[in-house]
């Protein structure tokens, strides 16, 4: 194992590198409408450090220089039913919890605004979202000057934009030094208790507990599990009030309110950390080990002349074709019901996204789906296709 760089986090030099990955695509949401572009894409390593006092992990071999967010960046789940659903439960309690009626919310990381022109309808609520890659939608015209949206990466030049609430999803897994926007956050919020906070990312321990390996990639330049998220927070003058694991284990979402007590900082629980050190120990064997697996899978799939599609471009799909040697020749299409995402092609490797309504003629034999939790809305939607002889897998 390589000695590494302090922990960005909370300061450590007691970190090693335990996994690594080299020359995968820098960009698995970036659309490509070319398939020579999407196979010849920017492309960057994978060193994943684990931080042994705070359980903090990052990639060591990430370079920002590497990634421009822009309009072109697209990874909205909100297409899918079940995600829809859990977004709407999300808002409603959050406005419920926090009394967001007649509120300003501000919106760091906010996409293309879906959520927070959800937490605006339900609460006729005032919304700022700040994101480099926002594009204007149709839906967003109805709400007026409601909604602002800023073009640009949150930071302390926008310290006069003040809310009663700010929240943040999918945003701070993807900054190298996540405490610089803690810090500046609760700098800006000041000595405002009152002021709610919330953030939701990626849950570590899904990815190295229950090994959901393909959602490492390169834009994730940071992996959370609770016991590091809530020494982050309180180590950049938060309380936090609590941390819960949501969608099925794969999200960890945090709330908190800035800390009148500067110096109180959470120690990390030495438990939790130790914990994840035994998966962390454990993990490249298995990686190699669940890697192996499908290798073989999609190995006796094509000797068997079946026809292999994968269910879903985001993320996990790109990570998965791009890690798999056989998925190169064993699949050809990738489906996907985002239509800003049909007809583009997936990074690295060159598949074409197609819409559902196209496997009615191309008859798949199996269907991968990437997240086992849209297994029922996929099941139903290929049924309503009249595909119900094929094959569903949703053991990756």
């Amino acid at each position: 194992m390589l000695e590494t760089p302090i922990c960005p986090v909370c300061g450590s030099e007691h970190r090693q590198v335990f996994w690594e990955m080299l020359d995968i695509p820098v960009f698995c949401n970036i659309l490509w409408s070319d398939r020579d572009g999407a196979i010849n894409c920017n492309r960057g390593d994978l060193k994943l450090a684990f931080c042994e006092d705070c359980g903090f992990i990052d990639n060591i071999a990430f370079d920002p220089q590497r990634l421009e967010y822009t309009q072109v960046y697209e990874n909205a789940l909100d297409f899918s039913p079940r995600f829809q659903q859990y977004a709407q439960n999300l808002a409603e309690r959050l406005i419920n919890t926090y009394n967001l009626q007649e509120k300003t919310i501000i919106e760091i990381g906010c996409g293309k605004g879906e959520f927070l022109t959800l937490l605006c309808e339900l609460g006729n609520n005032r919304g700022i979202g700040f994101d480099p890659t926002y594009v204007p939608l149709p839906d967003h015209e109805k709400l007026g000057d409601r909604l602002q949206f800023i073009r640009d990466l949150y930071s302390e030049k926008y310290a006069d934009y003040q809310g009663n609430f700010i929240c943040c999803r999918h945003t701070l897994e993807h900054i190298p030094t996540p405490t610089n926007l803690l810090k500046s956050l609760a700098q800006i919020v000041g000595n405002k208790p009152e002021t709610g906070i919330f953030f939701e990312v990626p849950n570590a321990l899904d990815i190295f507990d229950n090994l959901a390996v393909w959602d490492i990639i390169y834009e994730h330049c940071c992996y959370f599990a609770p016991v590091s998220l809530a020494y982050a927070f309180s180590s950049c003058g938060f309380e936090v009030k609590q941390i819960t694991e949501e969608f099925r284990g794969q999200f960890l979402c945090l709330e908190a309110q800035p800390s009148l007590n500067s110096d109180r900082t959470i120690k990390p629980e030495t438990e939790q950390v130790n914990q994840l050190a035994n998966s962390i120990a454990e993990f490249s064997q298995k990686f190699e080990d669940k890697l192996s697996e499908w290798e073989q899978k999609l190995g006796d799939l094509v000797n068997q002349g079946q026809r292999v599609v994968i269910w879903g471009s985001g993320s996990k799909g790109v990570t998965f074709l791009n890690f798999m040697k056989a998925a190169k020749t064993a699949i050809e299409y990738v489906v996907d019901i985002n239509p800003r995402k049909q007809g583009m092609y997936v990074a690295g490797t060159g598949q074409k996204i197609v819409p559902p309504a196209f496997l009615v003629d191309y008859k798949p034999d199996v269907v991968i789906i990437m997240n086992p939790i849209y297994e029922q809305e996929i099941t139903q939607m290929l049924q309503a296709l009249g595909l119900t002889s094929c094959q569903v897998r949703c053991d990756v």
